[in-house]
Formats: C-alpha cells, structure tokens, sequence
C-alpha cells in the first residue's frame, strides 16, 4: 500500500518538473524535503520519549534504579546488530559525513543514510544512551535532500542546496525553532551562499517546524516558558559565564575525541566492545540517572523553580533540599556528561553532540549561577543562567553562535533574552575558536581536506584533482640533444617547456624557450649548443598526490607558469597554471549556489 502511494506522489513529482522552472521546482522540493525531515524527528522523539516515560514510570512503582542502567547496555548492544546484520557492517555516523558528501562526494549521500540513523539511533538514544538524536536527524533530512535531487536528476548545486534544506528543516522540526534551523544550515554546510537561496532554505525549515508543530507532541520538545526578567547590572556575571563556557566548551571537545579514540583503537569483536562501553555507562548512569537519554527533561526541571527534583530516584534522593549537595552533584554530572557521551558513540552507539551541547550547558548555567547566589555574591536568576548557558557550549562547540543565540531564543517563547545571549555565546566562541581552530564535528576533516570551510578559495581548490590537469603529452629531450632538434619540435608544436630526461626517464632539467630566444636564433649556437647546457633547474616539482592548493602555492612561490610533475620518481608531465586557474574557475561557478 505504500509504495503504490509513493509511486503516485512520484508521478506527480514528474509531472511537476515537466511544467514548472528551475526555481519554482526547488522552492517544490523544499517543501517534500522538509516534510520527510520533519516526519523523522516525530519518529524519533516520539521514541525516545517514550522509552524514558516508560522508565520513569517503571522505577517509581518497583523502586529499581538499575532498570535505567540495563537498557542503555540492551541499546548499544541492538544497534551494534542492527548494523551487522542489517547495515552492511558498517554505518557512516555523525554530521562530518556531510560536509565529506559536499566537498568529496559531489553531494552524493548513499541511500541507505535515510533510514540507519532512525533504526539505530532510536535504539541507542531511546534506550538510554547519553547522545542526542538531532546529529542522526540532520543526517537523515540531508540524506532526503540528496537522494531526491539524484532521483530528479538535479545538478550539483542544486543536489548541494536540498542537503541544506534537509539539514535545516531537521533542526527546525526538532526545536520548533526555524530561525535556527537555517542558521544552522548556513554556519555549519552552506558557508558561502547568496541570498537568494535563503528563500528554499526557509520554505524547508519553516515547513519542517510547522509539521512537527502540528504531529508532535509538545511535551516532547525542548521549550521553555518560564523566564525572568533580564537586568543589565548582571551583565558582568554574564561575562563570567560566557568564559567559563568557551573553556569548558573546550575541555568537552578534547576529552570527547580521546576517549572515542580510545575506543575506536580497541580492535576487539564490535560486541563485545558495546557490551564494554555500555558496562561502563550503566554504572555511570547508576550513580548519576540524569545520563540517560537526551537528558533534556533533566534541564527543564533545572530551569524550573524546583530544581531540587532532580535529585529523585537517586542514590542522593535524601539530600534534595541541600544546595551544596544539589549543587555539586550537577557539577559532577556536568564534567563526566563528556565521557558518558563518547563512550556511548565510540563503543558503537549511534547519536551526537547536539543534545550533550545543550545539556552540559543548560548545568553550566545552573552551577555558575547557583554557586554565586549560595556564596552571597548577589542573586541571578537561576533560570536565565541555565537557559544561556545552553548557547554558550552550543556555540563553543559547533562554532555557531548565530545558531546558538537565535535557538535558545526560539525554545524560551521569545527574545527578551537576547542580549545575554549574544553577549555569552559570541565570548564562548572567541575563546574556542582561539584555541580550537575548527569545531569539534569539523576538525578531523578538515585536517584531511575533506570538508569546507570559511576560506572559500581552500574549499573550491579541495574539490580539484591534481591528476585531471597534468598534462602527459608534452615533447621531451635529452641532455645530449642539439638546439636543432629544440628548434624542430618547437616548429611543430606549441610547446614552450620541455622536459630534459635521461635514458630512464629521470628528470634531469627543463628547457623554457622564452629564456633562450637569443641562442635559438643564432644559427652557430644552434648547431653546436647542447641541451645539457642550456638546460636549468625547475624551481619546484608537483607530485600527482598533491592537493591542489598545494599546486597553486608552488606557482605563487615560484611564479613559474608551468612545473613538471614527477610519479614513481620519474618524469611524468607538466602543469600549467593557467589550466589550474581555468578548472578553479569552472568549479567555483559550478558551486556557486544561487
């Protein structure tokens, strides 16, 4: 029954494409994209909400604690089979595989990227595991927005701006927060992007945000209602937080990659490295409950004028009206949350740090906050501070701060906020960013060069190949070769450069005509001048392995116009910058997206 519906939708699909124009089909597309992204974040939130309900409900009549440390372990476990037996053995996992898709993979996701994120990132978030869902969200909606432009057989940029809109109606469904959900978009994949194509952009998230308003249950968002009242005099403490978590943003990115290093070095069978990861997490959730999950009912209760519930169901439970015990088990919490997290994703779970963003953040806030109000220093409001300090790690983690701000504004019913957090986000930012060039998702992958980045010439210049510009057909000499034979191929060819090799192919020197006109046109010289004499030292030599931004830093070093490649250690043929800077301008307005 429901292919033969998506077998009529597609019919209609055509039928649209043939009647409408270009534009007017992707702002179409915008919308069905939108519409699939918005229906994979029901399914998942619904599941995982249900799954934590679920537990809750069960360990306040039983009174067992361990029930929520048992099935995280039965969650990775799950998705460890689910990906053995159902995925092909392996499944490409967080947001970085995006940005690989558009700088590598000329935005090509593989099909199956549209459903292995629901199946195992429900399992592993909706049973307990401490990640987010939003990573396999994005991941979903911009695995939609390929696979349809490939479908409708649409171009790169075309393929490039749908992932876009995936990406971004992902978020927006998510947070119920459109705004953000393009900003989103745009910091982290579509970093060089004209303002006309903000308009499909919207169309996807604002439609992505309306259907998961009109499916999803509220309960299930993260949203706030309750706020108080900004007051400028605490913008020094807002100073304060902003520091505190740039630093902190720092210290979770740096623990996160050792220890899902760790396990990614552990080459042991993938069960039994589940079953060691998730051992692990269980106690760690046994101790500290508010690991399990998404963690997002944990800040709302933090955010709220009790926060002392938090500490329910708990080995801590007898001590919820002490500040300090409130207070330093949240700060526990918050330091490990990192630890929690990568363990659960480096030993074979499915999420991401979307959500762990949000959480450590939102206690941030609340210790800082809390903290100062205990010692006596003043009163700031608990709730403000946990709220902002959401965006603080938001931003210092992603390196979003648009993102950040206008997310947190959109899930606390308004912008009365605003200030604080421009001020705490873009602080947190410029410290990470001082120490941490690339964000955390980023950072291995541009090392690489397999992903874009700000600097627009470098993302342009990653997706050339040094190969597909080598000339191999140039004319060669060798070293014991007169002029004669120079002025021969010269007549015969629009060679100015030419390789001097020996008998192995060796290369040995070059000859550039321009540099010898004077000799050429004397006959005397000619018939006595060997090539060996003439001949110089290229200034520099490519190697087919190099990047193309390294090619076009040799030619700006040495301002040569041609170089000479070499392969296997012998000559293999010249480049020419002149074709290097024609491929750079073919592919910039190939991706230009408009």
């Amino acid at each position: 029954m429901f292919k033969k519906y998506l077998s009529k939708l597609e019919i209609i699909i055509d039928w649209a494409q043939s009647i409408l124009t270009e534009k007017q089909f992707i702002f179409l597309s915008s919308v069905l994209v939108g519409i699939s992204a918005a229906f994979a974040v029901i399914v998942l939130k619904t599941f995982a909400h249900w799954v934590y309900t679920f537990a809750t409900y069960i360990n306040g009549i039983l009174k067992l604690s361990f029930i929520n440390s048992i099935l995280p372990i039965a969650g990775l476990l799950l998705t460890v089979l689910v990906v053995k037996r159902l995925l092909g053995g392996s499944i490409e996992k967080g947001t970085p595989q995006i940005l690989y898709a558009v700088a590598k993979k000329a935005s090509i996701i593989p099909r199956k990227q549209m459903y292995a994120h629901i199946m195992t990132s429900s399992l592993t978030v909706g049973l307990g595991g401490s990640a987010g869902l939003e990573s396999p969200i994005v991941v979903t909606g911009a695995a939609f927005g390929s696979n349809y432009a490939q479908k409708y057989k649409l171009t790169y940029k075309d393929r490039t701006l749908l992932i876009g809109c995936g990406v971004a109606a992902g978020i927006a469904a998510a947070f119920n927060a459109p705004i953000a959900g393009v900003l989103f978009a745009i910091e982290f994949l579509l970093v060089d992007v004209s303002i006309s194509a903000f308009t499909p952009i919207m169309i996807a998230a604002a439609t992505g945000a309306l259907v998961s308003e009109i499916i999803l249950d509220e309960a299930v968002l993260l949203n706030f209602r309750q706020q108080q009242e900004f007051d400028y005099h605490k913008i020094p403490f807002y100073i304060m937080l902003g520091i505190l978590t740039g630093f902190i943003s720092i210290y979770f990115t740096r623990n996160f990659q050792k220890t899902e290093h760790f396990f990614h070095r552990l080459k042991i069978n993938p069960y039994k490295k589940a079953l060691i990861g998730a051992s692990i997490l269980a106690v760690m959730i046994f101790v500290f409950p508010t690991l399990f999950g998404e963690g997002y009912e944990s800040i709302k209760v933090l955010a709220e004028s009790n926060p002392g519930e938090i500490l329910e169901n708990t080995l801590f439970s007898s001590f919820k009206d002490n500040s300090w015990v409130l207070l330093a088990f949240v700060g526990v919490t918050m330091m490990i949350k990192v630890f929690a997290t990568a363990i659960t994703l480096g030993s074979g779970g499915n999420g991401g740090n979307f959500a762990p963003s949000l959480f450590v953040g939102s206690y941030v806030g609340f210790v800082f906050s809390k903290f100062i109000n205990l010692t006596g220093l003043t009163n700031l409001p608990i709730s403000n501070f946990t709220m902002v300090g959401m965006a603080g790690i938001l931003s210092g983690l992603f390196h979003a701060p648009l993102t950040a701000i206008f997310l947190i504004a959109e899930i606390t019913g308004g912008y009365s906020l605003m200030l604080p957090l421009m001020i705490v986000a873009s602080i947190s930012f410029a410290i990470s960013k001082q120490f941490e060039k690339h964000s955390m998702d980023v950072k291995e992958l541009v090392k690489k060069g397999h992903a874009f980045t700000s600097n627009k010439d470098h993302n342009v210049l990653s997706t050339l190949d040094t190969n597909t510009i080598i000339q191999t057909d140039f004319l060669t000499l060798s070293p014991n070769d007169n002029l004669e034979k120079l002025v021969d191929l010269i007549s015969h060819s629009n060679q100015t450069y030419f390789a001097v090799v020996d008998s192995e192919n060796h290369l040995l020197g070059i000859v550039n005509f321009n540099n010898i006109r004077e000799i050429i046109f004397n006959k005397y010289r000619v018939k006595y001048t060997l090539v060996k004499d003439i001949m110089i030292q290229p200034l520099d030599v490519v190697y087919p392995f190099n990047s193309m931004e390294t090619v076009m830093n040799k030619f700006e070093k040495t301002k040569a116009t041609y170089l000479p490649v070499i392969k296997d250690e012998k000559y293999f043929g010249f480049i020419s910058k002149s074709a290097a800077l024609e491929a750079y301008r073919s592919k910039l307005k190939s991706m230009t997206i408009e």
